[in-house]
């Protein structure tokens, strides 16, 4: 079985597919093999993985955390939903660029965005479930968000008046994240 990079953008975001077999009782994929990862340069130790469930129009984010790095390998297991990334590297020529891609139980894709990158997605679908694998286990005071609707990045998200916790409200600007010391965590 074999895993393949589709895709990459923004200096290290890339998109999997995994090779899927199908017949008359369901189907079966591999979505993570440390072996393979790393033949293809991705990580291949995870710490930590997390599992999200979110109705139609929900959107989650744009979340990141410096210390410890962490790295994130997300996919939707059930429904769809349109994963973002942002790069937030000082540094970096891709610096405030944006990558979406609408990723669904029936695509299969998952997409590896890792540490310095602004991570968050919005539902399509009626409930979407989200599932990632992490490079860095969760630690409150080293995370932090970026506005999901910053104008100077300018996502253009498929969905409108989203539904939003009041933390996504109330993140930053990537140019008050930029201003930050926290930010030298960063570099490209």
């Amino acid at each position: 079985m074999q895993i393949k990079i589709e895709s990459e953008h923004l200096n290290g975001l890339k998109v999997l597919v995994p090779e899927v077999f199908e017949d008359e009782r369901g189907f079966f994929m591999e979505v993570f093999r440390a072996d393979q990862f790393k033949e293809l340069g991705l990580p291949h130790e995870f710490v930590q993985d997390n599992h999200s469930k979110s109705s139609k129009g929900v959107l989650r984010g744009l979340h990141f955390q410096w210390e410890p790095p962490m790295g994130k390998l997300m996919r939707v297991t059930q429904g769809s939903a349109f994963l973002v990334a942002v790069d937030i590297r000082k540094g970096s020529p891709t610096l405030g660029k944006w990558f979406g891609i609408e990723v669904s139980e029936q695509n299969k894709k998952q997409v590896w965005a890792p540490a310095g990158f602004a991570r968050g997605f919005c539902v399509l679908s009626e409930t979407a479930e989200i599932q990632y694998k992490c490079t860095g286990t969760y630690n409150n005071k080293g995370e932090s968000g970026i506005l999901w609707n910053d104008p100077a990045i300018g996502i253009e998200w498929p969905v409108t008046g989203p539904t939003l916790s009041d933390k996504d409200t109330k993140a930053q600007t990537l140019d008050q994240w930029l201003k930050s010391p926290d930010s030298d965590n960063f570099k490209y």
